[in-house]
Parts: structure tokens; sequence; C-alpha cells
């Protein structure tokens, strides 16, 4: 078996993430308990509102933190990923399962991308739409069209027949529109905060490029794949460089799933609440085994799997 850890991303949180863990392994107690932010992550986590929860400075620590606790908690058992990639969000946790930040560097980091990220979508006119059942190309053709009204770009290729696009309303109407034409099954609108990953996040990109030119990265004991380019870090690339784009650039999940399988990763675990990476991997691939834990009975029966 070759394993992958694939992390979450913002739009899995739930209410009460991480807080049977917390109860059950002292592993997940210390993640929680040593966190020091401006506000009370655990209490968010276990308690919500969902709200609250869910705006975006505070759904990144909390995702953050829970995936490391789930993290903790399964190294604890002997379990660790030969390769580890995260959905946007989840890409910060991945790097910590790397080594590369420590928790605190890590939690710290996502506020400020959260706060940041909020701050950049005030005020813009923006929504983001699935189109679903239609390719790669036409996705593309139709953006292109939608370009014409105003900013529209592919914002996640998550897997084959869904791709997210976002931008500005009226260039994302017509973009949807001209897909439907294409014969895209649907388009469905998401519910989120601002048009993630676009260029028109570029003034949170800026801010966060000078708060990751004073962090430390340590080595990184494991591949991680970037969501921007689908691939290991380059020789010619760094870390920040590839965070600081990823916030206003295109998510290849895709592309990066298929990366790992080439690389001979057999065994996908997802960590974070809901399935929702796990049902793009199965539409991915057939031939890999897709395991998720968020809680003590989805740890269990993954341990169970795992270590036959």
């Amino acid at each position: 078996m070759k394993l992958a850890f694939v992390y979450a991303g913002q739009g899995s949180q739930a209410v009460g993430m991480g807080q049977e863990l917390y109860e059950t392994y002292p592993v997940a107690k210390q993640v929680f308990d040593s966190i020091q932010l401006d506000f009370d992550v655990k209490k968010l986590c276990f308690e919500g509102p969902l709200e609250t929860l869910s705006q975006t400075q505070y759904t990144q620590p909390c995702m953050v933190a829970t995936a490391i606790a789930i993290t903790e908690v399964l190294k604890e058992q002997g379990i660790v990923p030969q390769m580890a990639a995260g959905l946007s969000l989840g890409e910060y946790s991945a790097l910590y399962a790397a080594g590369v930040f420590d928790q605190a560097t890590a939690l710290d980091l996502v506020r400020y991308r959260g706060q940041v990220m909020e701050e950049a979508v005030q005020g813009i006119d923006s929504k983001m739409v699935a189109v679903l059942g239609l390719d790669r190309a036409l996705v593309e053709q139709a953006v292109s069209e939608g370009s014409k009204v105003g900013l529209v770009q592919a914002a996640n290729y998550n897997c084959p027949g869904q791709i997210v696009i976002g931008g500005e309303v009226a260039a994302v109407d017509k973009a949807a529109e001209v897909a439907l034409e294409l014969k895209a099954k649907r388009v469905v609108p998401l519910n989120v905060s601002g048009p993630f990953h676009t260029s028109l996040l570029e003034p949170a990109s800026k801010k966060l490029a000078e708060k990751l030119n004073q962090v430390s990265f340590g080595n990184m004991n494991i591949p991680v794949v970037f969501n921007t380019t689908a691939k290991e870090l380059q020789p010619d690339e760094t870390i920040s460089g590839l965070l600081t784009k990823q916030i206003m650039s295109s998510v290849y999940l895709e592309d990066s799933i298929r990366y790992m399988i080439d690389r001979g990763i057999d065994t996908f675990l997802e960590i974070g609440p809901g399935k929702v990476l796990s049902g793009f991997i199965k539409k991915i691939s057939k031939d890999v085994s897709i395991y998720q834990v968020e809680d003590v009975a989805s740890l269990t029966k993954t341990l169970e799997s795992i270590k036959e």
C-alpha cells in the first residue's frame, strides 16, 4: 500500500468537528488545548454557531486545527502518508503533515489568510458556480466568452465533469449561459463569500506574500503536491511563492490526484469533515482505495481496513 493524505478545504466545516477525538485521544486534546489565537478555536469547532464557523476568517483556522488533531491521532496509531495534498486551505494542513510548518505557524498563517481573503472580497459583486457534465476545453471556451463581459476564470478543476468558475457576476452569468448552450448538464451556484482562486483575490495574495516572507519553513519530509501546479515543488519554485499564487489561481485537484496515482499512490485518506474529496477521487479513478477520518467511528473503520 502506498498512502496519501488529502485534506479537505473550506465548505466542509461542521459544528462538532474534532470534538469526539478531543474527548477520546489525549494527543488530539493537546492540539486543541495548546492553540493560542485571538478567538476560542475549540469552542467554535465544537459548539458553533455554524454561521460564525462558516466565515472564512474563522473557518480556516478551525479546519486546520481539526486536520492537525486528526493527523496527530493517525500518527500515534502508526498511520503516516507517503505523499500529501490539500484542497486550497487544505494545502496548509498537508504542509503541516510534511513537517514544513509547526502547529502554531500553520494556524497563525491561515488565521491571517482568512482575514485578508475576507477583506479582499468586501464590496466585490462576485459569484462562483460549479459547471457539471462538461469537459475542460468546453468550460474554458465558455469562460473565454464570459470574459468579454468582465472577469471570470476557472477556479477549481475538481474532477471529470465538475469545474468551478468564479469572478464578477455578469461575466460568470454569461459563462454559465454559454456552458449550458454547450450542453453542460447543470450549473450550480455555490454558497461562498468570494471569488476565491481568481485574480480578484490579488490584494489578499500580496498581503499573504508579506506574511509568508516572515515565516521559516522546515524541511519537507514527504512530497506535497501543490494546487497551482499539480506537481511537487520544483527547483525554481518556493513554497511561499506557490502559497501566494494559490489564493488567486486555479486549483488543479483532478490533476494533483492523477499525479499521485502516477507516482504509485493506491490509497487515499481524506482528513476532515465530510467526504467532498472522496467523492472527487471516486470520479477520477476506480482503481484506488479511499478512506476518510473525521471522528472516532470513521477512524476506527479506517484503522481496521488499513491495518489488515
